[in-house]
């Protein structure tokens, strides 16, 4: 964990595994965004790790692209510890004042007693001013420390965008056909039961209405999904809101940075974009036995996305939509575990794919790919053969303490050391209408119909095939 800061010792090392970047709020409530401050969550960075380890500091922001550097922050803390000094000088000589103000009015002296009862107001006044100043300081640098992304794993590899990112695996081999390939949407067995307009007149763009063969493969897409994590991979089912309160998406991550491709409604309450939201935040402000760890829920929720700054990309078809389902897969760990989850977590989304005998391959992101609250992401791609391209289905994640710290979730060591903040991971497992595509484009015949994988027939009354007019057969 954290392999890039091992040469610096075990103290810099400490830094890596703390040094975590945070944002805290915004909403969207059908119009602008709304910036607050949230000064009670817990910065993603360690300011003493930054104090003491500044070149560290500045070594990995310079890999994300970020140009704030430790001075930045560290002009700001030198200047609200002054005030915070100052302050606490202050208070002390109110204190000592407010003594010799009786002793003062005792003896007699009035001259004395008013200068000393004067001293004592304009000390008080001064303590307020010095802590109202320390506050802005510290809202100052708190909101600074939020805006940086997480640090990266050593083996993240360089990189300017998607086209830098590492193929690390590949499965299968896309089918060759004496026919073209057509999209999900033009394959007449699908557009049976796919309809875009009745979904619009329903709801606007990017909602879809299901029915017949291809609304009951859809959902049993899903159930096996989960029957296969769960029985399979030995993930714990669970089953949660869609609708959260503010604090949870602060949890994770998804406020205020996602704010704007989320829906927020009118009492407060927030639609999970995925139920990554509700499944790590299961860990919300406790302190779990060590001994509990790894936890590994798995999920199916609906999920919702306003898909802002999308205009113009993947309009036609399910593959990008408002409303949409998902299997979820969270991992909470110790924090020595973490990486090796994250092969393990990768592991179990590959094989949904390899049940469903879908070619894909799989890919580490470059560090102009990333995310802010990775450590590490493997997308995997499957194959889409109407595309003529691979296409992301899964993107797993390991956050280190990043969620954590914002959740304030810890474990207690087995051998009774201070709490530490716990380890999170995320992946897709997979995303259920990205899989209906990918299953219906590499299934579909030169008639018309689709062929549905051996694994999905028990949940499709034993049927083998959606004929081109819809029916099953």
């Amino acid at each position: 964990m954290c392999q890039f800061l091992q040469a610096q010792g075990a103290k810099t090392a400490k830094c890596a595994r703390q040094l975590r970047w945070s944002f805290h709020a915004v909403g969207r409530i059908s119009g602008p965004i709304l910036f607050t401050r949230r000064t009670e969550a817990h910065p993603m960075h360690d300011i003493k790790l930054i104090r003491e380890t500044p070149d560290v500091f500045d070594a990995a922001m310079a890999r994300r692209g970020v140009d704030t550097r430790a001075a930045d922050v560290l002009a700001i803390d030198a200047a609200r510890r002054a005030k915070i000094q100052a302050s606490e000088e202050a208070k002390a000589e109110q204190n000592a004042a407010s003594k010799q103000v009786g002793a003062a009015k005792a003896s007699g002296d009035e001259v004395e007693f008013e200068r000393l009862r004067a001293l004592v107001g304009a000390k008080k006044e001064d303590v307020a001013r010095l802590n109202d100043e320390a506050k802005d300081l510290d809202g100052e640098l708190t909101d600074l420390l939020m805006s940086l992304p997480n640090l990266l794993d050593a083996s993240v590899p360089d990189g300017a965008d998607e086209d830098d990112n590492v193929e690390i695996k590949s499965w299968g081999t896309p089918r060759e056909t004496d026919f073209a390939a057509l999209e999900h949407y033009d394959i007449p067995a699908i557009a049976a039961g796919l309809d875009f307009e009745l979904a619009a007149k329903l709801s606007g763009s990017r909602f879809m209405v299901l029915s017949g063969a291809v609304a009951r493969l859809h959902r049993a897409l899903a159930q096996f999904m989960v029957n296969h994590h769960v029985d399979t991979n030995g993930l714990s089912e669970t089953w949660t809101p869609i609708l959260v309160r503010e604090d949870m998406m602060y949890g994770t991550g998804q406020l205020p940075k996602f704010g704007e491709d989320s829906y927020k409604t009118t009492n407060g309450w927030w639609l999970v974009p995925t139920a990554e939201v509700t499944l790590t935040n299961t860990v919300n402000g406790q302190t779990v036995d060590a001994a509990s760890l790894p936890r590994r829920l798995v999920a199916h929720t609906q999920c919702f996305r306003s898909e802002a700054g999308s205009a113009g990309r993947d309009t036609s078809g399910v593959l990008r939509q408002h409303q949409f389902e998902k299997v979820e897969m969270v991992s909470i760990t110790h924090p020595d575990n973490s990486m090796a989850e994250h092969d393990r977590m990768t592991s179990c989304a590959e094989g949904v794919l390899e049940a469903l005998g879908l070619p894909y391959r799989t890919v580490v992101l470059c560090t102009g790919d990333i995310g802010f609250g990775a450590i590490k992401t493997h997308d995997i791609e499957v194959w889409l053969p109407g595309q003529n391209a691979f296409r992301e289905i899964s993107s797993v994640s390991v956050c280190g303490d990043f969620q954590a710290r914002r959740m304030n979730a810890r474990f207690k060591p087995e051998d009774g050391g201070k709490p530490q903040f716990v380890h999170t991971l995320n992946g897709s497992g997979l995303a259920v209408g990205r899989a209906l595509i990918a299953v219906v484009e590499n299934g579909q015949q030169a008639d018309g119909s689709v062929v549905i994988p051996e694994v999905l027939r028990p949940f499709m009354g034993g049927n083998s095939m959606i004929q081109a007019d819809g029916t099953l057969a």
